[in-house]
């Protein structure tokens, strides 16, 4: 139908809803896993007598049952009526109103009231970063929408998350408005996996934006997309209208933050502050939140498949050491790696790959942050030392099982040994003598002061070792000192 042609809808009767939450939308399930609903309205109804009331109920979507049974809300002055009910993890739920005059001794035969359908009590997760996060997969694939994980889209509505997630339609908030068509994203995925693990509705706010900088996430820098993400989330407040950080008193509003950004950083300087940055990033939304432990999932930077050179992918190197050191070093930040999925171009992941990462992402916070089965971590390097003249022994961390030894040639492999004079060394042989172990031989002698990068550049080859067990990949590592065999 044509939108001009839309007509205007006839003054309601009945009890009236005018504040309360949107179609579709999640809340945010508290530490006592309810949700505080919030409703007010009028009622308007002509040739009553005496005072009716209204009354508020919620229902079971899907069989109709009552989860919160016919109650009566607080009449005002002018028609004017409130609610405040809670609301436990689940749904979807349906709230209802009804106008029951004085003399209707049968509450289900009342006067008509509004309804709010599809909410939703569950976890939230905020969509920050770059293009990889708000999701240009441009291939096919089967990933359909799901009753139960829902979006806060960016014309301020609540609706079934469905790709793709950052277009922006009718858009409130021009700030991370893309200026092309975005794709697939791997959220949708993400939030699948996460919801068969927790069992409750996910919420989905989308905020990023292709291309941003850190500095646009960080409040003492530009900061211009951290405020955006501040504006997109104050409608999730009792009081949007409230000044930042979160009274002590309000609810908590995200269950945790999806991050993907990285590649814009990968130039001269921003490279080398990019933790110190990022760390930034993190204690500023937990603070205005009031959340110290709010969770972050980082995905580490996968691939640009342009010509590089060794600046570059040092560049490369040092971001995604930087996102590593992130998850070691600010609790509650998990990181899972991109460098081995596949592109839809020279840079953004297809959508087969989004598939993979949003169920690595979830597996590591089913891990992590929910603490549903075995803590889920990719391997890292533990640390690596000399041995002999020409080789080094690398001991990986989070190992169940094995490292899969892929057979690869040597020089194919993803390891490089910076030499003090600063040459770039291939392994001329590799060996796994154990299960969480590898040796490299580079085929001459090395000089004290090396150091062993994993998967570093722009584009490095696309082979990276696997645990057999948990099946991800290394993370990429860039920097790792080599230290000198002790002798024990």
């Amino acid at each position: 139908m044509d939108r001009t042609r839309i007509p205007t809808p006839p003054e309601g009767i009945g009890a009236l809803i005018d504040r309360g939450p949107d179609h579709w939308q999640i809340l945010q399930r508290q530490a006592d896993g309810t949700a505080d609903v919030r409703l007010a309205g009028r009622w308007r109804q002509e040739g009553l007598s005496g005072a009716p009331t209204v009354h508020v109920r919620v229902v079971l979507e899907d069989s109709g049952e009552a989860v919160v049974s016919w109650r009566p809300a607080q009449m005002g002055p002018d028609r004017g009526w409130n609610a405040r009910l809670s609301l436990p993890e689940g749904g979807p739920y349906r709230i209802e109103t009804c106008l029951r005059p004085t003399d209707q001794p049968a509450l289900e035969w009342s006067l008509r009231g509004d309804m709010i359908r599809h909410v939703g009590v569950g976890d939230v997760f905020v969509i920050a970063g770059q293009s990889n996060s708000a999701g240009y997969g441009k291939d096919p694939a089967h990933d359909p929408p799901e009753i139960g994980i829902h979006l806060l889209a960016h014309d301020g509505r609540w609706r079934l998350a469905v790709h793709p997630f950052n277009e922006s339609t009718d858009t409130i908030h021009p700030a991370n408005r893309e200026i092309a068509n975005p794709g697939h994203s791997p959220w949708l995925a993400f939030a699948r996996r996460l919801r068969r693990g927790i069992r409750v509705p996910i919420g989905l706010v989308q905020a990023a934006l292709g291309g941003s900088p850190l500095s646009a996430w960080n409040p003492d820098e530009d900061g211009t997309l951290y405020r955006n993400l501040r504006d997109i989330l104050a409608p999730l407040r009792p009081d949007p209208d409230a000044a930042w950080p979160l009274r002590p008193d309000e609810p908590r509003l995200l269950a945790g933050v999806l991050w993907y950004q990285g590649e814009s950083d990968t130039g001269e300087g921003a490279c080398d502050t990019y933790l110190d940055r990022f760390t930034n990033v993190v204690a500023h939304l937990r603070r205005d939140l009031g959340d110290p432990g709010l969770p972050w999932i980082t995905v580490q930077l996968g691939r640009l498949t342009t010509e590089s050179d060794a600046a570059g992918d040092t560049r490369w190197g040092k971001v995604r050491e930087a996102q590593r050191q992130a998850a070691r070093r600010i609790p509650r930040v998990g990181v899972v790696p991109a460098v081995d999925l596949p592109l839809c171009d020279l840079i953004h992941i297809a959508s087969a790959g989004n598939l993979a990462l949003g169920e690595r992402a979830a597996r590591v916070a089913l891990g992590a942050f929910y603490g549903l089965g075995e803590p889920v971590r990719c391997p890292e390097p533990e640390w690596a030392v000399r041995q002999g003249r020409r080789q080094v022994r690398v001991r990986f961390a989070c190992v169940p099982e094995r490292m899969l030894d892929l057979s690869v040639p040597p020089s194919l492999s993803p390891y490089r040994l910076e030499c003090p004079d600063g040459r770039l060394l291939s392994p001329v042989a590799i060996a796994w003598p154990d299960p969480d172990e590898v040796v490299l031989d580079f085929g001459e002698d090395l000089a004290p002061g090396c150091r062993l990068h994993g998967a570093h550049g722009q584009n490095p080859y696309p082979v990276v070792p696997v645990e057999v067990s948990t099946r991800l990949p290394q993370l990429c590592f860039y920097g790792v000192s080599v230290g000198e065999e002790t002798g024990d």
